[in-house]
């Protein structure tokens, strides 16, 4: 029963909850005791809630007098360390931060609590949420559940690890330009990054540069991240990009897996070129995955996109970026001895500043990759790419090496950070497994506030997967 409480989804944990078959006490308990069996191992929690046990007691107090209770009423979740979380440290992977206790909780965090969601632990994350592994001087480095020499990615790989691993069914990552999708890729979950500004990202730090940062869910089911997204969108009245969206921003919900389209769906699917090299294993799982959404009723073609050959969004990136995030890290780390900060902020304070004139063309590179992208969503639904380059690296690399060509380990980030230079939604699903064992993972696009298109498309692929229902032997 344990073992079937551990690798249960949200979704299912919460109906066997209100049928009373399991308690919420039993849940909680049972997800204790995985912590503290393999997180020594894994390292993806920094902190326990003290107030689970507590919450889950009022959770079955409410189910014995008959009370009206949430989708999520009963069933744990952890969050990023980053999130704030009242009551509960967050430490934002440094000592500069050590011991620090919020009062409040964030929007997204309040939203699942609300909706009966019970917060278990908070979990690793790099050094201010910004690197591609989950590394920090306060809470060290989070390994990979399947091969545990293996990085579970950054800057949500706390998170990926802990959901992987059955450490939680459940959780909140957030994404500057890889965090939630790449993480879920490394450790075989489910992330999804929603269009910028349908989930607010009010009481999550850092803010800059503010048009990049999401909060998105991850977890083991599309259907439970259809489900959670359903509850953190929409506007909160603090965050502007949110209350720009509208406060109707939530998703089209049915059956769980988005809202079923009333015509074949037009996906193309890209590998390459506009992504850099990519893994052979890799690009097989996305034609796998193509040919599999071509064979549930999809017109599936393979596509080009020249706005993306034109302009490496990878590149636009890290030009635009490091003007407008480096100021936040100046503020944080004022004052501070050299020993408080690990490499990652070091190196951020070092950076050359982007000179104004490449400033700028980087700002037109992304507005002709958003009119490249519009051009291509005038005439398909969605579009099929990797997430990664490769599957999971190991831990500290700084290049890595794909299909006999050496490249920054930067690079990882190269098919996810158009969707975060664009505001498009994007989704990571895993839907095949490396030569090594590892998963492999692929990315479906939709246009602007169209998730229910790509969650619909999840829950096809989710049905016909090959991997599913496989976890880590750890």
């Amino acid at each position: 029963m344990t073992t079937d409480i551990l690798f249960s989804d949200a979704t299912t944990l919460a109906r066997l909850i209100r049928a009373r078959e399991v308690s919420p006490g039993e849940v909680v308990q049972a997800h204790l005791d995985r912590i503290a069996a393999v997180n020594p191992k894994v390292n993806a929690i920094v902190t326990v809630a003290d107030g689970a046990l507590t919450a889950a007691k009022a959770a079955e107090a409410a189910l014995l007098k008959g009370e009206d209770v949430g989708p999520l009423h009963g069933v744990p979740f952890t969050a990023k360390d980053s999130i704030d979380t009242a009551g509960v440290a967050t430490q934002r992977g440094s000592p500069i931060f050590k011991g620090r206790m919020p009062d409040t909780d964030a929007v997204s965090v309040a939203r699942l609590k609300a909706a009966g969601g019970i917060l278990l632990a908070k979990t690793n994350l790099p050094e201010f949420s910004y690197s591609i592994e989950s590394d920090n001087l306060l809470t060290g480095r989070s390994n990979n559940p399947w091969n545990l020499d293996r990085t579970p990615g950054g800057s949500s790989g706390g998170e990926s690890a802990a959901i992987a691993a059955g450490m939680s069914p459940l959780g909140l990552g957030t994404d500057l330009a890889i965090s939630v999708r790449g993480p879920a890729a490394q450790t075989g979950i489910i992330g999804l990054k929603a269009t910028h500004g349908r989930v607010p990202m009010t009481g999550i730090w850092p803010r800059a540069p503010r048009r990049f940062w999401h909060v998105g869910p991850m977890a083991r089911s599309v259907r439970d991240i259809a489900l959670a997204y359903a509850l953190l969108a929409g506007a909160d009245g603090a965050d502007a990009f949110s209350s720009m969206m509208g406060a109707g921003g939530t998703a089209p919900i049915d059956a769980g897996v988005g809202q079923a389209p009333t015509r074949p769906l037009r996906v193309g699917w890209l590998v390459e070129p506009g992504f850099g090299p990519i893994d052979m294993d890799v690009a097989t799982t996305v034609q796998a995955a193509a040919e599999a959404l071509k064979g549930v009723g999809c017109v599936v073609e393979p596509v080009r996109i020249p706005a993306l050959e034109r302009d490496f969004a990878l590149d636009v990136f890290l030009r635009l970026h490091i003007m407008e995030m480096k100021p936040a890290f100046v503020e944080a780390t004022a004052g501070q001895p050299p020993e408080n900060l690990f490499h990652i902020a070091q190196a951020m304070l070092a950076a050359p500043e982007t000179s104004m004139a490449d400033f700028i063309e980087a700002e037109q590179a992304a507005e002709r990759l958003k009119d490249g992208f519009a051009d291509y969503f005038s005439r398909y639904d969605a579009l099929l790419c990797p997430v990664l380059p490769l599957p999971a690296h190991g831990h500290g690399v700084t290049e890595v090496t794909i299909n006999g060509q050496t490249v920054s380990a930067m690079n990882v980030m190269a098919a996810t950070s158009p969707l975060n230079v664009t505001g498009l939604p994007g989704l990571s699903l895993r839907f095949g497994t490396s030569r090594d064992g590892l998963p492999i993972s692929v990315q479906l696009v939709s246009s602007w506030m169209a998730e229910s298109t790509i969650l619909h498309l999840a829950g096809l692929l989710e049905g016909v997967s090959p991997v599913r229902g496989l976890h880590p032997k750890i």
